[in-house]
């Protein structure tokens, strides 16, 4: 699904370069599902940033699906998203003008579905929300949003779903309760899952571990 060769990221820091990653490789094979762990500022969500194409290398290749991100222009890049990917964000990035149901809806109708609102009902009433449609994100709690998110991740039925630190903003009750819907949904679903996680117990479920230090990638056993 995803193959990284010698990735590297560099910055200008004031004049001198600050390497953020270090020629990094791995792969992810199709309905695997692999965290990566680190401290703060590892390099962890620069990462995630460039396997979704939102950002670039400084050296190296994202192919994605067999698509090499870097013979991609910005526009095609966003059009690859489309299609293939799905997000889920520590601050649930819903748009706030819009319900609970137009924020699901969003993707499907950019993605040309005919039958948007149906399936948007349907992924609300997968994650518990059939109740909260009409709802704006400002109405609802944080677990509620990230729910919202969720479903707006999965409804496309993306091959791959990225998800930077999921529960970073909600309580360790609703973070476990959310985090058990993700897994849930992705089994069901048979996508590729990526997550950044600083949570140890939650980087346990997943098939693979992927530790960031100073830049560089561990494998874990």
């Amino acid at each position: 699904m995803i193959e990284v060769r010698q990735l590297a990221k560099r910055v200008d820091n004031g004049g001198e370069p600050l390497t953020i990653l270090h020629e990094i490789s791995f792969a992810v094979a199709a309905g695997d599902t692999v965290a990566i762990v680190g401290a703060s500022g590892s390099g962890k969500s620069t990462l995630l940033g460039l396997l979704a194409g939102l950002d670039q290398p400084s050296g190296g290749a994202v192919v994605v699906a067999g698509e090499d991100l870097g013979g991609l222009d910005e526009d095609a890049r966003a059009v690859l998203r489309g299609r293939l990917l799905g997000f889920v964000f520590q601050n649930f990035q819903l748009l706030p003008s819009l319900t609970a149901l137009e924020n699901v809806m969003l993707p499907l109708e950019l993605a040309g579905a005919a039958n948007a609102r149906r399936e948007a009902e349907f992924w609300l009433q997968r994650v518990g929300l059939a109740h909260r449609l009409r709802h704006y994100p400002k109405h609802l709690s944080g677990g509620e949003q990230q729910r919202v998110a969720l479903a707006r991740a999965f409804a496309p039925r993306p091959r791959l779903v990225l998800a930077d630190e999921p529960t970073g903003n909600l309580d360790a009750v609703t973070g476990h309760q959310i985090i058990e819907l993700m897994f849930a949904i992705n089994a069901e679903s048979a996508t590729t899952l990526i997550l950044v996680t600083h949570d140890e117990e939650i980087a346990a479920r997943c098939s693979r571990r992927l530790r960031m230090h100073a830049g560089q990638l561990d494998e874990l056993a």
